[in-house]
């Protein structure tokens, strides 16, 4: 062991009663996990004694007994505001951020000390505004850079706390995270959260407030590799599903959703039946499922009426008839045409499915479009969009709760618009409608002989 100056060993002897100075550590440890033994060893003064014996030690020479240093220092850092103070005024975040950062450190494939002397800073940076600023210096300086680059779960979640910490009520320190300069080490978490998950929801909420609240979803995005951008897209298409009551979605994500969801669709074409629903092995495949889950919930939320509105002046509604056309009939459909023209059911091929829940997702975020949104129910019948609506009222192999959503969308259509329920109507009359699929499945368009309305109606109740 290093040379630890003599009067700095007896402190922690006689502070701790014990014989040698890593007994006297755990000792110490133990006492400062209750916020009792934390005053107590604030009022002795023991934070800036552990930092004279940080400076002391060298790893790794002295590496067992400089973890145990970092860790009385941050149960001496948990929630007593004394010893947080005490840590910033003894410069205590270059200390830790040098023995952690250090390339002996960085290199050794134990991670203990970086995951320790994280935690160090997490605890501190709850003290407030203060404290985020002076932590936030060495973020900003890509200190933790190097840090971030290990693909370790365990050092994802305290570093991502730290900088959530930081940026949760500070829009200027937020901002400075999305900048060119800092954006880097925010690519380097996703790309380690990707590569071995995450333990906490902190990058979750980073995610959240960059990427779907505030405008950097395109920047952050750009910087990953294809199977790191299907993995944000699924942290933030989750976040969007649990929480679309409580974030307010960006107009600049919504649009910048749609652009890739429209370039996936125009790559798209898949030669065989999916066999598994998303995420599959496609990044491709994986960017569609995804950016469509994110605007059928968006669409879903009555506050949204900007951003849907934007969605369907860059022509949402024109894009998913097409494409919800260019997609072969449903199973139930494809049998009955075969069975009726004597053909072969490939006759009416067109484009397959990518992954099974495709054909939902579409007819899903139209149904959400039309909910009490008159101008998209006008649009769809304009587009002649209605009779496709209820050929989706079935069930199929393909896509489960295609007939729940069906349904939906067709309801969403028809109600309080008279000229949708006419051309139902018109529709029943022609047999337009009268689809075997319909009828064996306990469903039919009933028309008031009177208003020549129409509903769905569900024979099976």
């Amino acid at each position: 062991m290093d040379a630890v100056p003599a009067d700095i060993v007896q402190s922690f002897l006689v502070v701790a009663n014990s014989s040698t100075l890593d007994e006297s550590l755990e000792s110490l440890i133990e006492l400062a996990r209750t916020s009792d033994g934390r005053s107590d060893l604030a009022s002795k003064n023991m934070i800036n004694t552990t930092f004279q014996l940080c400076k002391s030690l060298s790893y790794p020479s002295c590496g067992g007994t400089l973890l145990l240093a970092l860790k009385l220092i941050r149960n001496l850092c948990a929630g007593e505001l004394r010893n947080q103070n005490s840590f910033i005024e003894q410069n205590g975040v270059d200390i830790v951020s040098s023995i952690i950062s250090s390339k002996e450190v960085v290199n050794d494939s134990d991670y203990a000390m970086i995951r320790m002397g994280l935690q160090v800073l997490a605890n501190v940076s709850l003290a407030g505004r203060e404290h985020q600023s002076v932590i936030w210096n060495h973020i900003y300086s890509l200190r933790f850079i190097e840090v971030a680059k290990l693909r370790k779960k365990e050092i994802c979640d305290p570093l991502c706390m730290i900088i959530y910490a930081c940026i949760e009520e500070n829009r200027e320190l937020l901002n400075q995270l999305c900048s060119d300069h800092v954006l880097p080490l925010l690519g380097e978490l996703v790309c380690t959260a990707s590569a071995v998950g995450f333990g906490e929801d902190w990058l979750k909420l980073i995610l959240s407030r960059t990427c779907i609240e505030e405008p950097y979803f395109t920047p952050l995005f750009s910087k990953l590799l294809h199977q790191d951008q299907s993995f944000l897209l699924s942290i933030l298409s989750d976040m969007v599903n649990e929480q679309i009551e409580h974030i307010t979605p960006s107009k600049v994500f919504a649009l910048d959703v749609f652009k890739i969801l429209k370039t996936s669709l125009d790559v798209l074409n898949c030669v065989s039946r999916p066999k598994s629903s998303f995420p599959t092995d496609s990044p491709d495949i994986n960017a569609l499922g995804y950016s469509l889950c994110i605007l059928r919930d968006i669409c879903a939320v009555d506050g949204h009426v900007d951003i849907i509105d934007s969605l369907l002046t860059q022509g949402l509604i024109q894009m998913l008839l097409d494409s919800l056309r260019d997609l072969e009939p449903p199973t139930v459909i494809r049998k009955t045409l075969k069975r009726d023209e004597n053909q072969d059911s490939t006759t009416y091929l067109s484009k397959l499915c990518p992954y099974i829940g495709f054909r939902r997702d579409i007819v899903a975020v139209i149904g959400n479009c039309a909910y009490k949104r008159k101008h998209v129910q006008d649009e769809i019948r304009e587009k002649n969009g209605i009779l496709l609506m209820l050929q989706q009222c079935v069930t199929d192999d393909e896509n489960p709760f295609l007939r729940e959503w069906g349904i939906w969308g067709v309801r969403n259509l028809l109600e309080g618009n008279l000229e949708n329920q006419r051309v139902v109507s018109e529709l029943e009359v022609q047999g337009s409608v009268n689809l075997p699929e319909l009828a064996t499945l306990g469903l039919r368009v009933d028309v008031d002989q009177q208003t020549r309305r129409a509903k769905l109606v569900n024979t099976t109740d």
